[in-house]
């Protein structure tokens, strides 16, 4: 039966989009909804701080219910520029009171880099989500981020991880390499087809006039309207097979008396499936996408613990410097204060005639070194205040906290004892927990995930490709054609034979688009077949060498990773041995101490019966001074050695109580415990020297001229 709504194309193209609409939403992927993540508020103001949330965006939107939600775009919130409230409590009277374990903990919160480093770990998740579609990857960035001046860090070498700063990197394939490593071929291989489903379409409608120049044309100009509506279906599958589906859809309608049928109904469809058998055969070419992608997210937990251990470290060693600084600032003071006693003392006996002019002179300049060195003091306090106050802060905009005094709240603690661990057990700790060799054997595991597909590049291109389909056609016959009775020619007398016709219109002279799309698999018009492609590329150079690169860049990590072990073993080594040097330091600068107070204290009472001279005196104090700094820099070497060696063993964060959910949210719910550290009110306070007042005789000398 004729359809007579869809005569024209415009109907006809209208319909069809319709339909095709409806049904086309049974042919997209099963895929879990991922809720829109909101912007936070970055208000000063908050009670609490936001935790950071790291989103899951490994997983797409969900088609359904929403059919256009896989094509909206995924807001990301912006980021807090203000600091956490937790700064902001450590401020006492326009200073920053500040312990070793407020510092890290602030650091956890408020850290730039760490701050950077968080958002790596989410774009490792939208490989995974491209991979899982049969994209390659785009690759992420493995660096830790040392931004952050101030502190030392140790490391491999001058550089810890791998990359300039921990942003996103290049696509994968890029020729690239760190300390003479080069991964140049990592996913290379066989081409993956989309394991998303790609439909198209292609919705024309033309009108088309044409000029007769023909005697035999039956009219001078040919008027043809065409409507093409046609559609395709594209997905791969990680075995290596792909399935294809065509349908075609056409309209035509004509004023050229000799066309049989006007309007003209024209469907095809065609299904196709294509296996590969050599190259591309099976999930390791297929899924080659997916498993390093899932192992750069893996990595990517691991460089993050990476860079809190690094931040920590920095932090404490910042600390330490701090505390160095604030100590020496003392020391100094202490050495201009003795100066300027000696220098008023000097005074009043040169006044009295029992010292010589030239004393005063020489105190004088002994008070300006003095106070030269306590100039360079403070500037440098001030110069380690502020870049803690960088290093722990977001911003430095509010006016509290930028003219803010740090006062470092806590002191070293040296233990008694030192703990004696076995160096073997220290460096077993360290091959088992340090995140670079972790990081460089999941990069060796993702090379060799990358040269399964290599070698099967190296295979002929061997194809089996099995399709079914039909074709089916509809419309009208024209009605200026008369049927022909019997015993007429068609061609001769110019009429329609309905016996000679296609078998749609042998028994109707109209057909609608309904009956056209039932022939289409009712085998009217079947069309079916088999068969394979093959592609050979003689001598097969370009893949020998891309498969000999990649074995030879698989055995360059090979050699990268030992090379990475026996740094660690010696690194755990040299930081065992630079605490007992520290603290064999330690001992000899406390005894340089000592003998420099006693050195002092004798030749003050020397001074005070008047056998010695304050030149003598100030001699004495210069030493101690000097032996006073050298004990608070050794101090300070022995606690950064400390930390360099939990470090070197991969145990800083578990030996500090750093809780690694809490680094990752940036909020701290668990204090850290740093160990060997003391608060200022319980140390031993050091002894600060006092110049004793030398006796005055009632009729002093006149001195010679």
């Amino acid at each position: 039966m004729s359809l007579p709504c869809l005569k024209s194309p415009e109907r006809f193209l209208a319909a069809l989009t319709i339909a095709v609409t409806l049904v086309s939403g049974t042919w997209a992927q099963d895929s879990q909804s991922n809720p829109m993540p909101q912007a936070p508020s970055a208000t000063r103001s908050a009670a609490a701080p936001k935790p950071f949330k790291v989103e899951d965006y490994a997983k797409p939107h969900s088609p359904f219910p929403n059919l256009i939600a896989p094509y909206t775009s995924r807001q990301v919130p912006a980021p807090n520029l203000s600091n956490t409230p937790r700064i902001e409590s450590m401020l006492q009277d326009g200073k920053l009171m500040l312990s070793m374990n407020d510092a890290i903990a602030i650091a956890l919160e408020n850290n730039m880099d760490i701050a950077i480093q968080r958002y790596n770990m989410s774009i490792a998740d939208t490989d995974i989500l491209r991979t899982k579609a049969g994209a390659t990857f785009l690759g992420t960035n493995f660096g830790v981020v040392q931004n952050t001046p101030g502190g030392t860090t140790g490391g491999l070498g001058s550089t810890v991880g791998t990359g300039p700063g921990g942003t996103s990197a290049g696509a994968a394939g890029a020729g690239a390499g760190l300390g003479g490593i080069v991964s140049s071929t990592l996913g290379l291989g066989p081409a993956v087809t989309s394991f998303d489903p790609i439909l198209s379409a292609n919705l024309q409608i033309d009108r088309n006039y044409t000029q007769s120049s023909s005697i035999f044309s039956p009219i001078p100009i040919g008027n043809t309207n065409t409507g093409s509506a046609n559609f395709s279906y594209l997905q791969g599958f990680q075995w290596g097979s792909n399935i294809s589906l065509g349908f075609n859809n056409t309209h035509v309608t004509s004023n050229n008396p000799t066309n049989t049928y006007t309007p003209f109904l024209a469907s095809t469809l065609q299904f196709r499936l294509t296996q590969h058998l050599l190259q591309g055969f099976g999930f390791a070419p297929n899924r080659r996408f997916i498993q390093i992608a899932k192992t750069n997210r893996e990595i990517s937990d691991v460089v993050f613990r990476l860079q809190v251990t690094t931040t920590v470290d920095q932090i404490q060693n910042m600390y330490w410097d701090l505390v160095n600084a604030y100590e020496n600032v003392k020391v100094q003071q202490d050495a201009l204060a003795l100066a300027n006693k000696t220098l008023s003392d000097n005074k009043k006996q040169v006044e009295i005639g029992t010292l010589a002019p030239i004393e005063v002179v020489r105190a004088e300049s002994t008070v300006a070194t003095d106070q030269q060195q306590l100039t360079v003091a403070q500037t440098n306090l001030e110069l380690q205040q502020l870049l803690m106050k960088n290093a722990l802060s977001r911003t430095l905009v509010d006016p509290a906290l930028a003219d803010a005094d740090v006062i470092p709240t806590d002191t070293m603690l040296l233990p008694e004892v030192e703990p004696v661990v076995p160096t073997q057990d220290l460096v077993d700790s360290a091959l088992s927990r340090r995140p670079e060799l972790a990081e460089a054997r999941m990069n060796l595991h993702n090379t060799a995930i990358s040269n399964k597909a290599i070698r099967n590049n190296l295979l002929p291109s061997l194809d089996l490709f099995a399709y079914y389909g039909g074709s089916g056609i509809g419309g009208d016959v024209n009605p200026i054609l008369q049927t022909c009775q019997p015993g007429q020619n068609p061609i001769s007398n110019f009429c329609f034979d309905p016996t000679r016709a296609a078998p749609p219109f042998r028994t109707a002279h109209s057909v609608g688009y309904s009956n056209a799309l039932s022939q289409l698999v009712n085998s009217s018009a079947p069309d079916k077949g088999v068969g394979v492609t093959l592609s050979i590329p003689i001598r097969n150079r370009v893949a020998q060498a891309l498969q000999i690169r990649s074995e030879l860049e698989y055995r360059q990590e090979q050699m990268r990773l030992q090379q990475i072990e026996n740094q660690i073993r010696i690194e755990v080594r040299n930081a065992q041995f630079a605490v007992q040097q520290n603290r064999a330091g330690v001992a000899a600068a406390q005894a340089a101490v000592d003998l420099a107070q006693q050195s002092l204290e004798a030749e003050q009472k020397k001074y005070a019966l008047g056998a010695s001279t304050s030149t003598l005196v100030l001699q004495q104090s210069s030493a101690l001074t000097q032996s006073r700094s050298n004990l608070v820099g050794a101090r300070a070497s022995y606690e950064k050695a400390r930390v360099e060696l939990d470090r070197a063993t991969g145990q800083l964060l578990e030996h500090n109580g750093i809780d690694l959910s809490d680094a990752e949210s940036g909020v701290v719910n668990k204090m850290p415990n740093v160990p060997y550290v003391q608060p200022r009110s319980q140390a031993k306070p050091d002894v600060v020297p006092q110049l004793p007042t030398q006796t005055v005789p009632e009729n002093p000398p006149q001195p010679q001229n």
